[in-house]
C-alpha cells in the first residue's frame, strides 16, 4: 500500500518555523541579558549556564559538572524558551487578540513567565533550597527583560506563524 508523503515535515505541521525562530530569539535575548547583567557583577557566562543546569542537578553538582553541565544548562534554557513560544502560539490560535496586539500581550506574557519561573518552576526544581525569594527592586530589571526580551518575541513569532488566520476577527 502506498502512503502519500507529506509535503512538509511533521515538525513543521506541529511547530511552525516562525515559532521555533521566536523561541530561539527569546532564549538568545534572555541569555544575552543574563550574561550582561551578571557579567557586570563579575559572574562568568559559564556560571549562568551551570545555574540553569542546577534545576536538574542541584547547585553543587551543576557547578562541579564543568562543560557537560554548562551544555545541559544551555540546552535546557533553549528547550524552555521553545516551550514558552509554543505555548503562546497554541493560546494565540484560539485568542485572536493575542495575535492582533503582540506587543501588549507579549509583554504581559513575559511578566507571567517571569513569575511562573521564579515562584513556581525554580522552587520546585533541584536548584531551590529554602524559602521563596523575596521581592527586590532589582527584580524590576528582570521582569522588564522577561517582558520585552522573552514575551514579545514569543508573541511576534506567533503573529507571524498565524498571519492571515485571524484577519478580520
Amino acid at each position: 500500500m502506498n502512503t502519500p508523503i507529506p509535503s512538509r515535515p511533521l515538525t513543521a505541521a506541529i511547530l511552525p518555523r516562525a515559532v521555533v525562530l521566536g523561541g530561539l530569539m527569546a532564549g538568545t535575548l534572555d541569555l544575552v541579558y543574563a550574561f550582561a547583567f551578571w557579567g557586570l557583577r563579575g559572574v562568568e557566562p559559564v556560571r549562568i549556564l551551570h545555574s540553569i543546569a542546577s534545576g536538574w542537578l542541584g547547585p553543587s553538582r551543576a557547578m562541579a559538572g564543568g562543560a557537560a553541565s554548562a551544555w545541559l544548562g544551555g540546552i535546557s534554557h533553549y528547550a524552555i524558551a521553545l516551550a514558552m513560544a509554543w505555548t503562546y502560539y497554541l493560546i494565540a490560535k484560539r485568542r485572536p487578540a493575542l495575535v492582533r496586539h503582540p506587543w501588549r500581550h507579549g509583554a504581559l506574557y513575559g511578566v507571567v513567565l517571569y513569575a511562573a519561573m521564579t515562584y513556581v518552576v525554580v522552587p520546585l526544581s533541584a536548584a531551590h533550597s529554602g524559602p521563596l525569594p523575596a521581592w527586590r527592586w532589582l527584580d524590576l530589571a528582570h521582569v522588564a527583560a522577561h517582558a520585552w526580551l522573552v514575551g514579545v518575541p514569543c508573541a511576534l513569532a506567533a503573529r507571524r506563524a498565524l498571519a492571515g488566520t485571524h484577519s478580520g476577527k
